[in-house]
């Protein structure tokens, strides 16, 4: 058991010291966040959406950008599309689950809102058509995923692609990636007038 325990925190230290060494995830990020940045002072906000743990860490995101993350702070506008149970079993009962976040974003996203997208896989079905619908409104889309090309990878403006196809391993990092983000975006809004 406990070779499995060490082998499991090798594994995970792996690959997360694997997106220090990749320009793309790391110029990615920069830019994502600044886009985030310039959406929050434009008063837009920050719609985020994922399916089984990847709706965790969509929530989780949310309440560290709704909440606070490293300081006390004003919050910030964002919404996870995956907590309210009556409107996205009316939307799957009624059109099906490919329709289950897109709806959503048609009823709440505005040109120039962030939509940040996750699917371990990139082909998560609800996520793709949630893109198309972030696309066809004007929503700038951050895509966090996985190594197995998914289609998500092409309808993204900013992808986050962490080199793992195990969906543990890949996990930890969006986690990684999400406290980043929030980290960058509270310090750049705030930490001149805030931190204490």
């Amino acid at each position: 058991m406990k070779n499995y325990i060490k082998k499991q925190i090798i594994e995970s230290t792996r690959i997360s010291g694997m997106l220090l060494d990749s320009d793309d995830i790391l110029k990615n990020l920069e830019e994502a966040a600044l886009e985030c940045i310039a959406a929050l002072k434009n008063n837009k906000k920050i719609l985020l959406a994922g399916n089984g743990g990847s709706a965790a860490d969509a929530q989780h995101i949310a309440g560290e950008f709704v909440g606070r993350f490293m300081f006390n702070r004003p919050p910030l506008r964002a919404i996870a599309l995956t907590t309210d149970t009556s409107i996205m079993t009316a939307i799957v009962n009624d059109y099906g689950i490919e329709e289950m976040f897109s709806r959503q974003l048609d009823a709440l996203g505005d040109p120039g809102d962030i939509f940040i997208a996750y699917s371990t896989s990139g082909s998560s079905s609800n996520i793709i058509s949630a893109l198309k619908k972030s696309k066809e409104k004007g929503l700038i889309s951050i895509g966090l995923t996985g190594n197995k090309k998914g289609e998500m990878v092409g309808l993204c403006d900013y992808i986050l692609e962490v080199p793992s196809s195990e969906t543990p391993r890949i996990q930890e990092c969006h986690l990684l990636l999400g406290h980043t983000l929030c980290g960058i975006i509270e310090e750049n809004l705030f930490a001149d007038e805030w931190k204490q």
